[in-house]
């Protein structure tokens, strides 16, 4: 059975999709943009706190679904320039500290809202 996870500690859909989707042992994270949900305003003044924001919102949604961090076993970072490579990377190294996931990251012309990061993920028990 699939369950839909909906938090009020991420931000809420801004199209016709789930934050998350629960199926079985697998949580299947949407991307998530740097909006901060309790103020709705994107935090987005340098990379390093967009990243963190992002970040943050995962961490919310894995762990509302009963899962960890350390569960996750694959995550997609989209960025507007991979010039800010080395700045994600330093950040979210906080948040994978042992056995990171499997990731990929790739360069986009645009995001939603136009931010500079977006990151999905997957994470199974």
């Amino acid at each position: 059975m699939k369950k839909v996870i909906t938090i009020p500690n991420a931000p809420a859909p801004i199209g016709p999709y789930s934050q998350a989707i629960l199926k079985n042992d697998t949580l299947y994270v949407s991307g998530q943009i740097p909006l901060d949900p309790k103020s709705g305003e994107l935090r987005i003044d340098n990379i390093q706190q967009a990243t963190k924001q992002v970040l943050e919102n995962i961490k919310a949604l894995v762990e509302t679904a009963g899962f960890e961090m350390t569960d996750v076993v694959k995550c997609s970072i989209f960025l507007k320039s991979l010039d800010d490579f080395s700045e994600v990377n330093d950040v979210y190294a906080t948040y994978f500290t042992t056995e990171a996931p499997a990731r990929e990251t790739v360069e986009v012309s645009k995001l939603p809202m136009d931010v500079p990061v977006e990151i999905s993920c997957i994470a199974i028990r």
